[in-house]
């Protein structure tokens, strides 16, 4: 497999569609232009908004999302393989798919998947999150096929559910993204340990575009990652809207793999 250059995008994303999916679109042309390969948005790349009505007044089937021709376009004029971080797609039964879509350089849709395991927690001092009260949660994980090696899909929370993971490197994955909206209280604790244990786990190369900053009284984490599959990271976005880049050597995973080969080592065991 060959080398190539990916690039992970940080962004401060508000409420509304338009100026978002401007933002993302330029932001993922100079990637391209500085020799990006691959670009990954982050989550809800084009919307940032709270609460059920509010989010369930906004979204938009995928067939009517403006987001999906505009991403289309980006990657047929560009070349790039675009994954569109997610949108919120309105579904038939009245909730929301937080989904994901990846694009190949003739603009087709190459890949979706719905983010699995919902973000229901509550973090103290009033700050609570509710998905699963307006989001419906897939049921299929997917590895995509790229010239360089499968690229196994997941979105923010599905991070601390680490056989979803393994699942994905069994399956083929090479590279795994891991694009977020994570609260500051829980990046500062666990984003970057997950991110490289979740590396080291499956000898994959991990790439996590991030949200940062403050939404409406709320705040992201910021620090977009790329972490090799040995585990270290290669690079931070800190906490500043903008792009981080890594020439991804995708040797790597099977050296990687070849050290330490656990994906190979399971054995049955009970419980007692």
């Amino acid at each position: 497999m060959p080398s190539f250059k990916v690039a992970c995008l940080q962004v401060n994303a508000g409420p509304d569609i338009a100026p978002n999916l401007e933002t993302a679109c330029l932001m993922a042309r100079e990637a391209r232009t500085n020799g990006a390969d691959m670009v990954l948005m982050p989550e809800n790349v084009t919307m940032m908004e709270w609460g059920r009505s509010n989010t369930l007044a906004k979204a938009l089937p995928e067939a009517e999302h403006p987001a999906v021709p505009a991403f289309a376009e980006l990657a047929r004029d560009t070349g790039l393989w675009l994954h569109a971080g997610t949108i919120a797609v309105k579904l038939a039964d009245g909730r929301v798919a937080n989904r994901t879509l990846m694009f190949d350089p003739s603009g087709a849709i190459v890949g979706r998947y719905d983010k699995i395991h919902m973000f229901d927690v509550d973090l103290g001092n009033g700050e609570a999150y509710r998905e699963s009260s307006t989001f419906r949660p897939g049921d299929q994980a997917m590895v995509v096929k790229t010239p360089w090696g499968g690229l196994g899909l997941t979105i923010c929370y599905d991070l601390r559910f680490p056989h979803l993971y393994r699942t994905l490197a069994k399956a083929g994955a090479d590279f795994l993204t891991v694009p977020s909206a994570f609260t500051r209280p829980t990046g500062a604790a666990h984003w970057h340990v997950l991110l490289r244990a979740r590396a080291i786990e499956t000898g994959c190369w991990v790439f996590s575009p991030a949200q940062t900053g403050e939404h409406k009284g709320r705040e992201t984490y910021g620090h977009a990652l790329i972490v090799a599959p040995w585990g270290e990271v290669v690079a931070d976005a800190g906490e500043e809207v903008g792009i981080v880049y890594a020439d991804v050597d995708t040797a790597a995973v099977e050296k990687a793999r070849g050290k330490v080969p656990s994906l190979t080592h399971d054995r049955p065991f009970s419980l007692v």
